[in-house]
């Protein structure tokens, strides 16, 4: 070997490992240099070699090229013990056939890639190692937030996940988000404000640190917010102010014309004027000219629209009065009903354009990658596109960091799932059993 070879070879191998020659399919064939080894059990000296051992480690790929180390381990003989152990390589776990190396490479394009069946194909793995990897990193991530607190910035939605079969109501879970680093940050079974206030304030502490809480215009999550967090300025959720009139447009246009023929006059309807053609604004303006209460309900739709591209408070302000005002002279009952909820929630209103936040990061978190338990196996499976275990089964299992810590940063990732069904996410949150479905 050359001494640029072997220059190479020492920079990319691990330490005490020497490069004896390039074997091939990128097998590197390798020895272990010391003087001598500690034995792992009495921490004596021992340099007596017992025997020598060939082991196969798969390495981080160089340039795209994967690389294997063949490595001739030696056995030594612990004078003091009386037993024979093989010595260790540094960068190598005992008992693993990956350098750590090579697992952290996979943990960070787990968090990267839109789905696994790339990092299967990258790394040239099986579906069982990525999950062990990954499910590894969602454990230290989970010693580092024990004990984090509060962040300034929190979002909090809810999700619906099936109906108790006790008293035939609709269970719902309330995640919180933290805005600052665009992160879950907890979830809680339940939405009403005793529930929150139990599940939360035991274990997470500042709750004083929140400055701002955006929440879709929800009274507990409101009540929750005014007495839990005692600095925090309540942002209701521009995107649910926007759909306060959807259910009364569609309705007219039910009314209409309720046929599948007429489903593109829907997206047109409910779409801002602001991003339609001239050809589509004018026919739908033909199309309402003959229906005076859909007219008004979209002029109304888009005056939201409108009052929400505004700049600064000051001309948000004028703008919110000078649309109180326009309200209270129309007949139309939705537009009565509308005008009241906006009256309701005028001061949360108004925080959008000091914050600027929004919960479209939460209501996106709707969409992603799920996780389920195998019934059969109770072994972690992939397929696909899909992070999953197993088939769409929906049964609990004791582990919580299946339910939290995937959550934390393997759902939350937007991604096209192959099948349409709709999948479960299952565990454990605290000491209060937890069935999440997205």
């Amino acid at each position: 070997m050359t001494l640029p070879e072997s220059r190479i070879a020492n920079f990319v191998l691990l330490p005490e490992l020497k490069l004896l020659h390039f074997g091939t399919d990128g097998i590197w064939i390798c020895e272990k240099i010391s003087d001598f080894e500690v034995c792992p059990k009495c921490v004596t000296r021992a340099d007596a070699i017992y025997d020598h051992r060939w082991v196969k480690i798969k390495d981080l790929p160089i340039r795209g090229d994967h690389v294997c180390l063949k490595i001739l381990k030696r056995r030594f003989f612990c004078k003091t013990c009386k037993k024979p152990f093989t010595e260790p390589v540094p960068g190598i776990l005992p008992g693993r056939k990956t350098t750590q190396r090579f697992r952290r490479a996979v943990m960070e394009a787990c968090e990267k890639y839109t789905d696994l069946s790339r990092v299967r194909k990258e790394f040239k793995v099986s579906y069982p190692f990525i999950y062990e990897a990954h499910y590894e990193r969602l454990k230290l991530n989970l010693r580092e937030k024990g004990g984090a607190p509060w962040p300034s910035r929190i979002g909090i939605d809810e999700h619906a996940y099936g109906k108790n079969r006790e008293t035939r109501r609709t269970q719902f879970v309330t995640t919180i988000v933290n805005h600052s680093k665009g992160k879950m940050f907890e979830a809680v079974i339940g939405k009403t404000q005793a529930e929150l206030e139990t599940a939360t304030a035991a274990h997470i502490p500042g709750r004083e640190n929140v400055q701002w809480a955006t929440i879709d215009m929800c009274d507990p999550y409101r009540n929750f917010i005014q007495s839990f967090f005692p600095n925090a300025k309540i942002v209701a959720d521009k995107f649910h102010v926007l759909r306060l009139l959807t259910p009364a447009l569609l309705k007219k246009r039910k009314e209409i014309a309720g046929t599948r023929a007429d489903l593109k006059a829907k997206k047109l309807l409910l779409m801002s004027a602001q991003n339609l053609s001239y050809f589509q604004r004018r026919a739908l303006d033909d199309f309402m000219k003959r229906y005076p209460d859909m007219r008004e309900l979209y002029i109304w739709k888009e005056r939201l629209h409108s009052f929400y591209r505004i700049r600064g408070y000051g001309r948000a302000w004028k703008a919110y009065k000078k649309l109180m005002d326009d309200m209270s002279v129309s007949f139309l009952p939705e537009i009565i009903t509308l005008r009241k909820t906006l009256l309701k929630w005028k001061e949360e209103l108004m925080n959008y354009f000091s914050s600027g936040l929004t919960n479209a990061r939460l209501e996106g978190f709707k969409k992603n990658r799920t996780t389920i338990l195998s019934t059969k196996t109770k072994k972690p499976t992939l397929s696909g596109r899909l992070f999953c275990f197993g088939g769409p089964e929906r049964i609990r299992t004791d582990d919580p960091l299946l339910a939290k810590q995937v959550l934390y940063q393997l759902s939350y990732r937007p991604t096209t799932l192959k099948r349409k069904k709709a999948y479960s996410l299952v565990g454990k949150n605290l000491s209060t059993e937890i069935f999440l479905v997205f």
